[in-house]
C-alpha cells in the first residue's frame, strides 16, 4: 500500500496562542515544536499515532496568504490531512496512475524558539480529484527517526487520533476516491436510518479515517468537507474529570455506540472542531 499512516491532521484558527493553550488543556499534552513558515506559525502536537499542527496567519506570505482566505470563506477549523508515504516519487506515479495527481510543494519549518530548522517532501492531491477537501502526502522514508511524543500535563492524556470524519454528498464517489485511489483499508460500510447516516470506516494504522453521508440529503455533486475528530485516552472518567476541572466545556461520560467503549463530547474545542474523547468502558 502507498499510503502508511496518517501524518498529521491541519488545523487553522485565528489565535494560535489561545488555540495551543486550548490543546494543551485538551489533549493533556505541551506542544513540542513551534515554527514559522511563508507567512504562518504554528504549534506541533506528536501523539502516538499522529500529529496535530495548528497554524495561523501571522504575515505575508504564500502559506500565511492561503489560510487567512481559507479562514475569511470558511472560518476556523480542520484544513487538511496529511498521508505519509515510504517514497514520494514512487507514490506521485502511482496517484498519477489512477487520476489523482500530486503537486510537489517545499515545507521548511523553522522553530521559533532554538531556530532549527526542518525539511521534508510534501505533495498536494489536486482539489478536484479530492472533491474539495484538502489531502496531501508527507514522505516518510522507513529508518528515519521520528519526532517523539509531546510531553504529558496531568492526568489520563490523548493517547491518539481514534478517527476523522469527512462528511460527504456523494458516498460512492467517496468510497472510490479513499478505497480505490489512495487505497485506504473498508473496513466497514453500515446504513443507520436511526441515525439518518451511511458510514464507512476505512482503517489507517491504528485509526480510522471515516466518511459520513447524510441519508435524507439524498445524492449530489457538492463537495466534500471535514467535520470532526475522536481522540482516544485509556482511562475516559479520569479525562473528563481532567478537562473539567480546568474549565473545560464537557458532557457527561456516557456509553459509545462501538460496544465496549465510553464516550464524552468535548464542546469548546479551539478551532470550532466537533470533539469527542473515547475509551474503554469501566
Amino acid at each position: 500500500m502507498t499510503i502508511t499512516a496518517l501524518d498529521h491532521i491541519a488545523l487553522v484558527v485565528s489565535d494560535l496562542a489561545a488555540a495551543e493553550a486550548g490543546y494543551e488543556r485538551l489533549l493533556g499534552r505541551k506542544a513540542n515544536w513551534r515554527g514559522s513558515m511563508h507567512g504562518a506559525s504554528h504549534v506541533w502536537f506528536q501523539l502516538g499515532n499522529m500529529a496535530l499542527d495548528v497554524i495561523a496567519p501571522t504575515g505575508e506570505g504564500v502559506v500565511g496568504d492561503t489560510i487567512r482566505a481559507r479562514i475569511a470563506s470558511h472560518g476556523e477549523g480542520i484544513w487538511g490531512l496529511g498521508f505519509s508515504v515510504p517514497d514520494m516519487a514512487a507514490a506521485q506515479k502511482r496517484f498519477e496512475r489512477v487520476g489523482v495527481p500530486a503537486y510537489d510543494r517545499e515545507e521548511v519549518s523553522t522553530n521559533l524558539e532554538t531556530g532549527a530548522t526542518r525539511e521534508w517532501a510534501v505533495a498536494s492531491l489536486r482539489a478536484k480529484s479530492t472533491h474539495g477537501v484538502n489531502l496531501f502526502l508527507v514522505e516518510n522514508r522507513p529508518g528515519v527517526a521520528t519526532w517523539p511524543e509531546a510531553d504529558t500535563v496531568g492526568d489520563a492524556p490523548v493517547s491518539g487520533l481514534d478517527h476523522v470524519v469527512v462528511r460527504t454528498p456523494d458516498p460512492e464517489r467517496a468510497a472510490a476516491l479513499y478505497g480505490a485511489r489512495l487505497g485506504l483499508d473498508l473496513r466497514l460500510d453500515r446504513s443507520n436510518p436511526d441515525w439518518g447516516t451511511r458510514l464507512m470506516f476505512f482503517r489507517l494504522g491504528d485509526l480510522v479515517v471515516e466518511i459520513a453521508h447524510d441519508l435524507k440529503a439524498g445524492v449530489s455533486d457538492g463537495p466534500d468537507s471535514f467535520w470532526g475528530l475522536t481522540w482516544r485516552v485509556t482511562d475516559v472518567p479520569a479525562a473528563q474529570a481532567r478537562l473539567k476541572a480546568a474549565g473545560a466545556d464537557v458532557s457527561e461520560v456516557r456509553t459509545g455506540r462501538k460496544p465496549g467503549t465510553a464516550v464524552f463530547t468535548v464542546k469548546d474545542a479551539p478551532g470550532g472542531v466537533p470533539t469527542l474523547v473515547i475509551g474503554p468502558a469501566a
